[in-house]
């Protein structure tokens, strides 16, 4: 790890124990991470940077842990099983939280492109790209009128009904390592699709992630079509 990567991890413990602190105090923060409430102390109002160590600790493991308790407290499930994470997709401060969380817990390739579907993956894919430096593009069920060439993906549901998406072809070139992403994983359909983009775009995957998976039929569904790793931050039942 060199210098800069260093400060931008010390930089995100801090900012994810700055989010933890909004609603507990340093005695509690510090029941949560093993550290001294004055360390903490120190660290949220900006005095000092925790050391590499301890900031790969608290983006990690205790960042996981408790941004899964967070979005889990943020998200609703309606007695029919649809989930409603408008708290979360809406909140751009707490998904730059979601991105150094993800990588350092599933050891994602570094992409050039961040993948997803229109639209509620938008802000996630966006927060993904900017932590990696990498561009951010996303599928959607209609072609830009002004665009000539498209990579399509198509697949018919159990419904019956066709599912589509089209994504300009400029948008990925051949050998570019791509990360898909997206709010929410369910069936795994979505994923399939991007990952055919992906795949027709001759790319090379470099995961696959999800803020919340609905049960885990999406989860082995997205393992089944790749070897790159596949995980969400929280799940539900």
């Amino acid at each position: 790890m060199n210098r800069a990567e260093k400060a931008n991890l010390q930089l995100q413990a801090v900012s994810v124990l700055r989010m933890l602190k909004e609603t507990r105090t340093y005695d509690e923060l510090a029941e949560v991470t093993d550290l001294p409430a004055g360390d903490l102390n120190r660290y949220v109002n900006g005095h000092v940077l925790p050391s590499p160590d301890r900031a790969e600790a608290v983006v990690e493991g205790v960042g996981r842990e408790q941004l899964a308790e967070e979005l889990q407290a943020r998200t609703r499930l309606d007695p029919e099983g649809y989930v409603d994470n408008s708290g979360v997709v809406f909140d751009q401060s707490f998904l730059d939280l979601v991105a150094p969380v993800a990588v350092e817990t599933f050891d994602f390739d570094l992409p050039d492109v961040v993948l997803t579907a229109a639209t509620d993956g938008i802000t996630l894919a966006a927060a993904m790209a900017s932590y990696f430096g990498a561009r951010c593009a996303y599928a959607k069920k209609s072609k830009e009128t002004a665009v000539e060439e498209f990579i399509e993906a198509r697949q018919r549901l159990a419904s019956g009904i066709e599912l589509t998406y089209y994504l300009p072809a400029s948008a990925i070139t051949p050998g570019e390592t791509v990360l898909v992403v997206d709010d929410l994983i369910r069936s795994g359909e979505t994923q399939e699709l991007l990952l055919d983009i992906a795949e027709d775009a001759d790319a090379n995957v470099g995961g696959v992630f999800a803020l919340i998976a609905a049960g885990t039929e999406g989860i082995e569904r997205a393992k089944g079509r790749t070897d790159a790793p596949v995980g969400a931050l929280a799940s539900f039942e």
